[in-house]
């Protein structure tokens, strides 16, 4: 099993001041493939100072998932526990919660990087299965699952996508080599976002074979830029680095976006990150093809440290795009919670405070 990397409680204390400044100097960091944080400014980690609800709320306990309007997904197996999807929608019919609920169990026996690297379980179809998928994203072991949410006719979201990261996964210049998981709320359809390839080509082009043993690019290589919907940028959130959009792109996920203050990312261009300073993070991505491109998925990304000394309900804001990606009239979450639920020995993550765009 592998262990995480030991931190002070005092990372998950960050003031106000530095959840909220924006560096000026975003546009040059190496965000690689993954992402920032966001709880009530567009970046922050932690106990949440300005999120909706406020953060440190009154725990979980009876009742969450409110009982009869809650619908469970299927569940999967996950360490010495499991894991399972749930959407929430009010009596008349309106979305409440899209949430994803670990067994605490679920947190401990998990696999290491060497058994996933071993795993018989590496079939392309695995991800579907009970048991997931052992497979390699963003260059690193990493287990994965989709698991779809039950019907929510009101929101376009569609499945979740699980994956577990022994040993992180490359980006930020080192940011994300903590022990995590991603939480990926997809709003495709689970084929087309199996079919994504990546880390990049398609639809980015560097001009030079990319070496998966060596993650840091060639500075020198040039960059073909594509089709990008700047609009549905969310607010506070900035794309990789020209130098990078190689690894902008990831397998079954598509394109990271990550706020410009997560405090785990470097301050400065040529500078390392600080993975003992990731706790959870939120990442908004993105799908594109030839044409164009579309705000795909919201993705709180959470370190297992977190998850497991987690209590108490700590509520997030999710930063919203100048323009939605909608055809039609839908419900889009405004706001992440991470809630413990001690009556069922749980820990929970949801996407919530839905409103009409």
């Amino acid at each position: 099993m592998n262990e995480d990397h030991t931190s002070d409680e005092s990372d998950r204390q960050r003031t106000t001041g530095r959840r909220s400044f924006v560096r000026a100097t975003v546009a040059g960091t190496a965000l690689v493939g993954g992402s920032g944080v966001v709880a009530g400014q567009p970046g922050n980690s932690g106990n949440a100072s300005g999120g909706k609800g406020g953060g440190n709320g009154n725990g979980g306990g009876k009742g969450f998932p409110p009982d009869g309007i809650t619908e469970y997904g299927d569940s999967v197996d996950l360490g010495d526990g499991e894991v399972r999807t749930f959407t929430t929608e009010t009596p008349s019919g309106n979305p409440k919660y899209h949430g994803v609920e670990f067994d605490r169990s679920a947190l401990e026996g998990l696999p290491s990087a060497d058994d996933l690297e071993t795993a018989d379980n590496r079939d392309e179809t695995d991800k579907y299965r009970a048991g997931g998928q052992a497979t390699k994203v963003h260059f690193k072991q990493s287990l994965q699952f989709f698991v779809p949410f039950p019907d929510a006719e009101e929101t376009p979201f569609t499945f979740l996508g699980l994956n577990w990261n022994p040993g992180g996964h490359y980006g930020g210049a080192g940011a994300w080599l903590k022990p995590h998981f991603d939480v990926h709320f997809h709003m495709l359809d689970p084929a087309t976002v199996d079919s994504i390839e990546g880390p990049g080509l398609p639809p980015y082009d560097t001009g030079e074979d990319y070496e998966p043993e060596s993650p840091e690019p060639d500075p020198d290589g040039e960059v073909t830029e594509t089709n990008f919907d700047s609009d549905q940028l969310p607010e506070g959130y900035a794309r990789s680095p020209e130098p990078v959009a190689d690894q902008r792109y990831i397998t079954d996920m598509g394109e990271h976006t990550a706020p410009a203050d997560a405090p785990e990312l470097p301050d400065a261009p040529g500078e390392p990150g600080d993975p003992e300073a990731f706790d959870n993070t939120l990442i908004q991505g993105f799908v594109a093809d030839a044409e164009t491109s579309r705000l795909a998925f919201v993705e709180p990304m959470i370190t297992r440290k977190f998850l497991r000394d987690h209590s108490g309900t700590e509520n997030y804001d999710v930063p919203q795009p100048e323009e939605y990606p909608y055809d039609e009239p839908t419900h889009h979450p405004t706001g992440y919670s991470v809630r413990d639920v001690p009556a069922k020995d749980a820990v929970v993550v949801t996407i919530q405070d839905f409103e009409e765009v």
